[in-house]
Formats: structure tokens, C-alpha cells, sequence
């Protein structure tokens, strides 16, 4: 008989279930929020990435209801710490709930509002950071390379999700802008030389790089 398994979900049976981020999960269901959080196994890499990095001050754009918040919190040091950008204060308000239930309300800060409006913010601030996931606007991918890279200590982390656009990359009949700036941020992780970088092909692919320096 022909397996209905897929390679991802394959490996992501191998773990238990994450009793806390099934809760995060039907928390967004119930707010009627997209079901768009981080798969399961990158975010089991992003806890991993985080905590062999040493990275801490973390900055995530885009927190939705959490989930990826939690993973990221998850690999820092005592002292580390999380900012997260997110465009909606509801969105916002339920991730910080989540993070808070985790153990990790003390560790965690928000800006609600536009994200290029709160990078520049941090940049006034003189903030820097030693790791960074992106997971927000797909037409704004590139901007947020940029702004990364100038927010970046040496030898920072940049993890972008969603780089597939669950397929549209690589469909050469999608023209449309998000889809082109996506490419665009595709091809800067691979040739950009600030970068060391790599593309992950699974599940909607994740690019990973390092910031020179």
C-alpha cells in the first residue's frame, strides 16, 4: 500500500506533541486568526538556531499569535531577550497572553504598527541584534533583509519563512509583486556577499544567513 506520509510529516511523528503550542494553535483558531504559524519542525530549528547561536536579543517581525515567539524564547539565554513587531495590537495582545502562559512574559517586548515604522524606531534606539526571524508581509521580504542586515551584530542570523510562497516561487506564471520580491529576497540570501546563506526546501522552505563581519 502506497504511504499517505509525506517526508515532514514523517520526521515531525518522530516528536511528541508540544502540549503548549497545540494550546497557542487553538488559541488562534478560536480568535479566528490565519492558521499561518511556523511549521513544526522549523520551529523546533529555530529553538535550536537561537540556543547554538547564544543569541540575546532576538527580533522577530511578524508575531501572529505566538507560536513562533515561543520557539524563539525557548533558546535564549536567561538574560536574552525577544522584541516582536506585529502590524495588529490583537495579534499582539494574544501572542504576549501565550509567551506570558510560557514562562516568558518577562522576556518579551512588543511594537504594534507598521514594521518598517518600528525598524527605524529600533535603529534611533541603537538597538542591535544577534538573531532575526522574518515571517511577515511577502512584498516587504526584502526591506526587512535590509533592515536586518543594518540591525545586525557581527556574525548575526537571519531566518526568513514562507520563501516558497506554497509554490509561487517557482511557478514561472506568478508575476505578482509579493512573488517578485520574494525571488528578489531568495536570490540576495544566495548571492548577497554580506551573507552566508542557505535555502531550506522544506515544508513552505526557509532561507537561513549569516551576517558576515
Amino acid at each position: 500500500m502506497e504511504s499517505n506520509w509525506t517526508q515532514e510529516s514523517y520526521a515531525d511523528s518522530l516528536f511528541d506533541k508540544d502540549e503548549t503550542l497545540e494550546r497557542v494553535l487553538e488559541s488562534i483558531r478560536k480568535q479566528g486568526m490565519p492558521e499561518i504559524s511556523v511549521a513544526p519542525g522549523y520551529g523546533r530549528l529555530l529553538t535550536l538556531l537561537v540556543r547554538m547561536n547564544r543569541a540575546e536579543q532576538v527580533l522577530e517581525i511578524g508575531a501572529l499569535g505566538g507560536y513562533s515567539g515561543i520557539c524563539l524564547a525557548r533558546g535564549l539565554t536567561e538574560r536574552g531577550k525577544l522584541t516582536s513587531l506585529e502590524l495588529k495590537q490583537p495579534y499582539a495582545d494574544l501572542a504576549y497572553e501565550n509567551l506570558k502562559l510560557a514562562g516568558f512574559g518577562e522576556q518579551v517586548e512588543y511594537y504594534v504598527g507598521e514594521a518598517l515604522d518600528s525598524l527605524q524606531q529600533l535603529a534611533e534606539e541603537g538597538r542591535r541584534f544577534d538573531f532575526f526571524f522574518i515571517d511577515a508581509d511577502k512584498g516587504n521580504y526584502l526591506n526587512y533583509l535590509e533592515w536586518a542586515i543594518k540591525l545586525a551584530r557581527p556574525g548575526a542570523l537571519i531566518v526568513g519563512d514562507n520563501t516558497f510562497m506554497r509554490g509561487k516561487t517557482i511557478n514561472p506564471n506568478e508575476k505578482g509583486n509579493a512573488v517578485t520580491r520574494m525571488r528578489e529576497f531568495n536570490q540576495r540570501i544566495a548571492r548577497d556577499p554580506r551573507l552566508d546563506g542557505v535555502m531550506l526546501p522544506a515544508y513552505d522552505g526557509l532561507a537561513i544567513a549569516r551576517v558576515k563581519g
